[in-house]
């Protein structure tokens, strides 16, 4: 059995869109109206947008119901789903903790509060039934304000227990006016020991090199390849892997065919460039990781030495996967010298 890691996964893009209605029917009676039938429903939620930040503002349908009060609830289904029909080994889930705090609260009062969000998370995402290594990156926003994205950092620095790295979202064309600011809070991060990744590079307009020697992972970066190959040195000789969600870009609009990405994955490969398939937002497409690989294959945008090397780089990448090697490697090595289980993949 292969084991899988997916390295960028959306807390608010992971619940699949029939756990979502029900949980609508079951508890939010204003939304159950608005979504009366589930057909509907995984139209609406699953299909193509125009625009990122037109696909963006799915999430908010999301991170208005994932409160302190029903993370567990969203939380336990989805590492459920991830062990028994992904074979998950190693899951990085990437949110904005202040999102997911009582709008009711002063801005101050929510930095407090985000403290108790990530520790929710990491006491749900362990579940003994499924195990899976797990840790989260704490996302900055580009449309929240200062004070709040050093609170983030703040927070990840001091919540390793459950935090692997810190991030950058809300959409990679936005971070222009605000770039120097962003650059100064991923200087911070690396000077607080935590690890970095970003969205970037992701569309044309989120094309930001003064950002790439902060980040030790690219969120996305297929740009880099396709319009700034020039780039792949730099991006080799940093040792940073792309993280590319392949159909994400068809739900975006940024790509229109996904067999653009075959000059992705050949001009990585020609440079030297890791990459480490991932899903992005798994329930918003009810797209799971094999499935990502699979499209890979079938369009002939891979090979299978190909896929077997981008799940290498996924586990090799992993900022919080205890072990340098991906459990199938691992388990081939232990059956050789007698040992009976990979030590942190199953007794987590």
């Amino acid at each position: 059995m292969t084991l899988y890691a997916d390295l960028h996964r959306h807390l608010g893009g992971s619940v699949v869109p029939r756990i979502l209605w029900r949980y609508f029917h079951r508890q939010n009676p204003e939304l159950a109206q608005r979504f009366p039938e589930y057909p509907e429903f995984e139209e609406f939620y699953t299909r193509s947008r125009n625009t990122l930040d037109e696909y963006l503002e799915l999430h908010t349908l999301v991170e208005s119901v994932q409160t302190i009060e029903t993370l567990p609830y969203f939380i336990y289904r989805l590492i459920r789903g991830a062990h028994i029909f992904e074979n998950m080994a190693y899951l990085e889930l990437r949110y904005t903790p202040y999102l997911r705090t009582s709008e009711e609260l002063s801005q101050s009062e929510r930095i407090d509060q985000m403290a108790q969000i990530v520790e929710i998370v990491g006491k749900a995402s362990q579940v003994n039934e499924y195990p899976i290594v797990t840790s989260q990156i704490l996302c900055m926003h580009s449309r929240l304000p200062y004070e709040v994205n050093k609170a983030i950092v703040d927070l990840a620095a001091g919540s390793k227990e459950y935090v692997c790295a810190v991030d950058l979202a809300g959409g990679d064309a936005h971070y222009a006016e605000r770039l120097d600011e962003f650059v100064g809070l991923y200087k911070y991060a690396r000077s607080l020991g935590l690890k970095t990744t970003g969205h970037l590079y992701e569309t044309t307009d989120g094309c930001y090199p003064e950002l790439l020697p902060y980040l030790m992972r690219i969120g996305h970066g297929i740009q880099i390849p396709l319009k700034h190959p020039e780039l792949l040195k730099e991006v080799r000789e940093l040792g940073q892997c792309l993280e590319v969600c392949p159909t994400t870009y068809l739900k975006t609009g940024t790509l229109d065919d996904i067999r653009q990405l075959k000059v992705v994955f050949d001009r990585c490969f020609d440079a030297g460039v890791d990459i480490a398939i991932c899903t992005d937002n798994a329930g918003l497409h009810n797209v799971r990781l094999q499935f990502e690989y699979e499209n890979l294959l079938t369009y002939d945008i891979i090979g299978f030495e190909q896929l077997q090397a981008c799940q290498d780089a996924a586990f090799h990448h992993a900022f919080a996967w205890p072990h340098p090697q991906r459990p199938t490697s691992l388990l081939t090595g232990l059956l050789q010298t007698g040992a009976k289980q990979p030590v942190g993949v199953n007794n987590q």
